[in-house]
């Protein structure tokens, strides 16, 4: 069974999508976001064909596209869109999937579901990216705290940014998680150099793991 992992984030404008993209193409993966929320500017989903490298065929379509970069709630309500929770399943694909949430774990996709309940009916091991900088143990462990409460498998934590070794350690040790890797700000956002820092800073390995 090849590996499957949701990609999400204590806030939004962490660097998931990065880091999803460095994951995509380190496993070979497709890649998929379900909801994308905001049409103007570059996708989710193209940013990841760019940065990852891989073939269109590997980015598979989004379930529901809506034009204002907003909670998915508020953006299907103003475009009179309606999202049904249960038609979202992770697709079946040949070989490694990466799935990327919106913003952090308890955005609205409805007004009665966030997306942290999708993730609990899937069951997908969940890699949670958290900022190195002020703030991040509070989000972190919260955001923990609420991936436990739902009893989704946390397969563990990707911090983005300059090191910070304390904030780092007592969020490894209070938080009961590994740390997986940490993704340093790039100067220049290549796919060359994305794919160096990923290779640098994060052992595959950790990736293939299958759970039971």
């Amino acid at each position: 069974m090849s590996p499957r992992f949701v990609v999400s984030g204590t806030d939004t404008g962490i660097g998931k999508t990065v880091f999803a993209a460095a994951l995509t193409h380190a496993l070979r993966a497709h890649y998929w976001k379900p909801v994308q929320s905001g049409l103007e500017e570059e996708t989710d989903s193209e940013t990841v064909q760019r940065l990852a490298g891989v073939p269109q065929a590997r980015i598979l379509p989004e379930a529901y596209r809506l034009k204002l970069p907003a909670s998915p709630h508020l953006s299907a309500r103003l475009e009179n869109i309606t999202i049904n929770p249960a038609l979202l399943l992770p697709p079946q694909t040949e070989g490694p999937l990466v799935i990327e949430g919106a913003g952090g774990l308890l955005v609205p996709l409805t007004e009665r579901v966030v997306f942290a309940d999708i993730f609990a009916r899937w069951q997908v091991p969940l890699i949670l990216c958290a900022r190195t900088s002020l703030g991040t143990i509070n989000h972190t462990l919260l955001s923990l705290d609420a991936l436990r409460h739902r009893a989704i498998p946390v397969h563990g934590v990707v911090f983005i940014g300059d090191e910070n070794r304390e904030s780092q350690e007592i969020i490894v040790s209070l938080g009961a998680v590994r740390q997986l890797g940490r993704l340093p700000h790039l100067k220049k956002m290549t796919s060359q150099a994305l794919h160096q820092a990923f290779a640098d800073q994060f052992n595959l390995s950790d990736f293939l793991e299958v759970p039971a």
